[in-house]
């Protein structure tokens, strides 16, 4: 009898390996992708430098490609990216109190010389800083008229941008993904099963901030639908961001659950509901029409994450009704 405890656990941590290709994850998704940020982010830097004017069609361009490179590897919210708040700075986002307008404007009125310094700037808090800051700089025209002090605000921010992406990147080429694919010989990861566990949690996180954030915000309740609480409305990239995302989790899920068809068919379906809406900003959901269909994208996302929960989970060792955002 005292056999079996020992035995299940070695039933788990064999499903665990045999589901999961660590490899596969770091190789084929998590370099290659913050090697795609590091390369946009610092085309958006070298573009801001020639031309920091806020209609400039090359600038917004090189913004569109630096954030798709950021939306494929924003559910990886684990090791480098946290390092000193990397992910914060890159995308400080929900801004429930309006923080990152304040912010700049608060930079902008006093013509603060912290911009001066790339390190002075790191300084400054995450809402003035990253993708949606630059987004506001950009796209809002309460920010237009901001003049030369504007102009290197901007170019600030896509620099700061930059250095945060090329740290972690070379956080991961140089030693991080090492602790990952040595799991089991490292205080890191003392298992393969826990590395498992903490792409798992990364992958539920993603789909979880795709369902709450991206979607369930801007629907809100069918009496008092919030359009304008959709991410990246200015820059009509709202609905770009959620088929990025699922894009970007769906490719982490073909290494965490190998030859899983009902969650590939369910990724499938989430895309191609997404895929069939012309609602760049989400303004939709105000009709009756347009909510349903951004309702029908959220319905596919959730069954992601119930054939997640269900079926991928616990052969992890990661119970069904596990909350990837608050740690239940």
């Amino acid at each position: 009898m005292r056999l079996f405890p020992f035995l299940a656990a070695c039933f788990v941590a064999t499903a665990a390996t045999a589901q999961t290709d660590l490899r596969g994850a770091v190789e084929e998704h998590i370099l290659p992708g913050y090697a795609a940020l590091t390369a946009t982010s610092a085309t958006l830097a070298a573009t801001a430098q020639r031309d920091c004017a806020p209609t400039s069609p090359t600038l917004r361009a090189a913004y569109h490609d630096a954030f798709d490179a950021w939306i494929g590897m924003s559910h990886l919210r684990f090791g480098p990216s946290e390092v000193e708040q990397r992910a914060f700075a890159l995308a400080f986002w929900p801004d429930p109190r309006g923080s990152t307008p304040k912010a700049l404007s608060r930079l902008i009125a006093a013509q603060d010389p912290v911009i001066e310094s790339e390190s002075d700037f790191a300084t400054v808090s995450v809402a003035a800083r990253g993708f949606y800051a630059l987004e506001f700089l950009l796209f809002d025209a309460q920010f237009a008229e901001a003049g030369e002090y504007g102009c290197a605000l901007i170019q600030q921010v896509a620099s700061d941008i930059a250095v945060n992406a090329d740290s972690i990147e070379r956080d991961w080429s140089n030693s991080y993904a090492d602790l990952v694919l040595t799991a089991g010989a490292n205080d890191t990861y003392r298992s393969e099963e826990e590395a498992a566990r903490q792409l798992f949690t990364a992958l539920t996180t993603g789909l979880e901030f795709t369902a709450t954030a991206r979607l369930e915000r801007p629907l809100g309740t069918f009496d008092r639908p919030r359009p304008n609480r959709a991410e990246a409305r200015r820059s009509e990239r709202s609905l770009r961001n959620v088929i990025l995302a699922i894009e970007a989790t769906q490719a982490l899920s073909s290494h965490i659950a190998r030859e899983n068809q009902p969650l590939t068919e369910a990724f499938d379906r989430a895309l191609s509901r997404a895929n069939a809406i012309d609602d760049p900003a989400f303004a939709g959901v105000a009709t009756p029409a347009g909510r349903l269909r951004v309702e029908a994208i959220l319905v596919q996302v959730n069954a992601v994450r119930d054939i997640l929960a269900q079926d991928v989970g616990p052969s992890l060792g990661i119970a069904a009704g596990f909350n990837a955002l608050d740690g239940d």
